[in-house]
């Protein structure tokens, strides 16, 4: 996705997170900002789904979906992934490759996850062309997202330049419409329609 083999950089490694658990990992994200692909750079509502598999060639089936411009009113799209979780324990690992279609196999690193409760992450890209700032819910509190672009910054070099946010707009016929559940994305998110 964008220049997608474009990976060498004079930077420094991305330091991925220390653990990484696998399952507690998998479920829906909402992007919440990110420095886009050609893909992303007017997407809103951009959902990604988690799911871990077993006995495939592949590790994680990625569903992501996201509405092309405004929210509710613009196209969907959707742009089915594979992701293979690397190193020696693939129960909890912060690296991983990511297929959005074959035969490109993205780096996709695990840079910063909230640990405790898996509320939050961000995913980066070596040449820090690009990175993902998600949350379990379609917002974020101002604090944790200016915790997690500082940390883009200083502890991973990135050069915020073209980070956008995600408009994350949801009704209950939007949320019908993507196959969320109520649990997933709860009323106290949704606008009047």
């Amino acid at each position: 996705m964008g220049n997608a083999l474009a990976t060498k950089t004079t930077l420094p490694p991305l330091q991925t997170v220390a653990h990484c658990e696998t399952a507690k990992f998998m479920g829906t994200w909402f992007v919440i900002g990110v420095k886009p692909t050609y893909l992303e750079t007017s997407c809103s509502n951009a959902v990604e789904k988690y799911s871990l598999l077993s006995g495939k060639d592949h590790d994680v089936d990625i569903d992501f979906q996201y509405s092309n411009k405004e929210p509710i009113t613009s196209p969907l799209k959707s742009l089915p992934q594979k992701g293979w979780i690397q190193g020696s324990n693939k129960a909890d690992s912060g690296e991983w490759k990511v297929s959005p279609f074959w035969p490109i196999k993205m780096p996709y690193p695990i840079i910063e996850i909230d640990d405790k409760n898996y509320q939050y992450v961000v995913v980066g890209y070596p040449s820090r062309q690009y990175c993902w700032i998600m949350s379990r819910q379609p917002t974020m509190e101002e604090s944790t997202y200016n915790m997690l672009t500082e940390r883009l910054t200083t502890k991973h070099q990135y050069d915020l330049e073209g980070l956008r946010r995600v408009p994350q707009v949801w009704t209950k016929e939007e949320r019908k419409r993507r196959g969320l559940s109520k649990e997933e994305l709860p009323d106290k998110y949704l606008s009047a329609e």
